[in-house]
């Protein structure tokens, strides 16, 4: 009798194809996780390098500006000749004589304005414009008053509840079409206060809405906070220890907007004091 084998079957059992698609879409799980995390991970890292970024520059932008304020290039004139009153405008309030620094209007918003005298003949302001010239034949020499460079720093805030949107603006007021200038953007609140009076060891500052320009509050020091944020999204927490410390001494008003544009944003606090030179006398 002859005894029949059956062929040799080639291919997958249904049990082992099921063994593999399951053991495949774990592995495809896996890799799919850690791609996700790793993205999350270098937004979070950009993110926060950005804001870093961008309150590094703003306060050594603001710094070299105040730095600026008050500067004499002859040291033997005095600064109430130097830096002569000078009414408020649309942009800037009062400048009292021999005054460096005063506050930006309030219908303008918040900010401050500063003046100085270039240290040479067409030196550029924010703008990138020229200073009027003056000789240069004499060293220290002084210059004339319409040399003088004034400059308006404002906050811009922006319209939508995109926080990342708003500006740190500077406006020329020497040149010929005056308009503000974007120096960083991600800004997302400025505050500023001034530091007033004339004994130096006593620390009194009053906030830019509470001061008003005079010889008692002549503004001696600029301090000033900004809130640098980031896009919508970035962070998994609901709550930001950094935001909620900002909002603690926030208005109704900042308030109000910072957390109606929030949207799990990262945040990042800059701050500086700049004390202006000739200015305790």
């Amino acid at each position: 009798m002859t005894t029949q084998v059956a062929p040799h079957q080639l291919g997958l059992s249904m049990v082992e194809l099921l063994v593999v698609l399951a053991i495949s879409s774990f592995l495809i799980l896996g890799i799919t996780q850690a791609y996700i995390d790793n993205n999350r991970s270098h937004a979070f890292q950009v993110s926060q390098s950005g804001n870093t970024e961008n309150g590094r520059f703003a306060a050594l932008s603001l710094n070299e500006y105040l730095s600026k304020a008050g500067y004499r290039r002859a040291p033997s004139d005095l600064p109430e000749a130097a830096l002569p009153a000078r009414p408020a405008d649309s942009d800037c309030k009062a400048f009292i004589k021999g005054a460096a620094v005063t506050s930006l209007d309030a219908s303008a918003g918040t900010g401050f304005c500063i003046r100085y005298q270039p240290a040479v003949s067409g030196e550029l302001d924010c703008q990138g414009v020229e200073s009027e010239a003056f000789s240069e034949d004499t060293a220290f020499s002084s210059v004339p008053d319409s040399s003088i460079i004034i400059l308006a720093i404002k906050y811009q805030p922006s319209a939508t509840t995109d926080l990342h949107k708003g500006s740190l603006l500077c406006k020329s007021l020497n040149a010929k079409t005056p308009q503000y200038v974007e120096l960083i953007d991600g800004v997302a609140d400025f505050r500023v206060d001034f530091g007033i009076g004339k004994d130096p060891t006593v620390e009194a500052y009053v906030a830019q809405a509470d001061w008003t320009p005079g010889t008692a509050n002549e503004i001696r020091s600029v301090r000033y906070s900004l809130l640098l944020t980031s896009r919508e999204s970035q962070r998994d927490s609901d709550d930001s220890k950094i935001l909620d410390d900002w909002l603690a001494d926030a208005s109704t008003t900042s308030k109000a907007r910072l957390q109606g544009g929030d949207n799990k944003r990262l945040y990042q606090i800059a701050q500086g004091n700049q004390s202006v030179r000739n200015q305790i006398r």
